[in-house]
């Protein structure tokens, strides 16, 4: 079985205070702790993760996802998920956590929507 793997790709957005994560691979358990490591570390005022390269995300993927959007709802800082494939978001829905997530077709759109 092949080692699931994640690269995170961490640069500013088009607006002062935003900042794209660009995720490729798998958002699973043997992921996550960069994952994590990387959005804790972020002060930015909106963060936007491009799920465009990301095919799969387990329940531990999806545990991680809803405690970025807590840590940043309860500092007054936003997020934003983009590109987030039909399998992914289904897993969302499924286990009723899409709700909390604001979802955007492109990093364009979102940079435009989270523009102070």
């Amino acid at each position: 079985m092949p080692k699931d793997s994640l690269r995170i790709d961490d640069r500013p957005g088009a607006q002062p205070g935003q900042r794209i994560l660009s995720l490729v691979g798998a958002l699973v358990l043997t992921t996550l702790f960069d994952f994590q490591a990387t959005v804790r570390a972020d002060q930015s005022r909106s963060l936007i993760i491009d799920f465009s390269g990301v095919a799969y995300v387990d329940s531990a993927g999806i545990g991680a996802l809803v405690g970025a959007y807590v840590t940043r709802q309860n500092s007054g800082r936003g997020l934003a998920l983009v590109g987030v494939s039909d399998r992914i978001h289904n897993a969302l829905k499924i286990t009723q956590v899409e709700k909390f997530f604001r979802f955007f077709d492109s990093v364009g759109a979102a940079e435009e929507a989270t523009a102070a």
